[in-house]
């Protein structure tokens, strides 16, 4: 079975760095788009960054120049590095994929979360 797995959250004073690790594995045939979403005590859940196959990268605006996220395609894993945090980067964040396995069309795929929480 395909799964998602999170790694790298933690608890971090503000203005500290994190990074974060999503590993796909699985009888995987293709990777499309991965990303990383988040979702705080009492929010909806929202679009941190994404990745495509090739390297191309979307972030929200909030986390410009503070977030990178790039990819190891080699490894089917994904990476989130945060610098500069602030407590309202607090929330759990999940890894999201689109996947081909060897025994199914492309399906999009969620990890379990991993917490992240920034002090003050």
């Amino acid at each position: 079975q395909v799964r998602l797995v999170e790694s790298g959250g933690g608890l971090v004073q503000a203005g500290g760095s994190l990074r974060l690790s999503c590993a796909a594995s699985g009888s995987i045939f293709s990777i499309n788009i991965m990303g990383w979403y988040r979702q705080a005590p009492g929010k909806q859940r929202e679009l941190v960054a994404d990745i495509t196959s090739g390297g191309r990268t979307n972030y929200a605006e909030s986390v410009k120049g503070r977030f990178t996220i790039s990819r190891d395609n080699a490894k089917n894993t994904v990476y989130l590095q945060m610098i500069s945090l602030k407590p309202e980067d607090t929330a759990v964040y999940y890894c999201n994929a689109d996947i081909r396995s060897f025994l199914r069309d492309l399906r999009n795929y969620w990890g379990q979360g991993t917490q992240v929480t920034v002090s003050s």
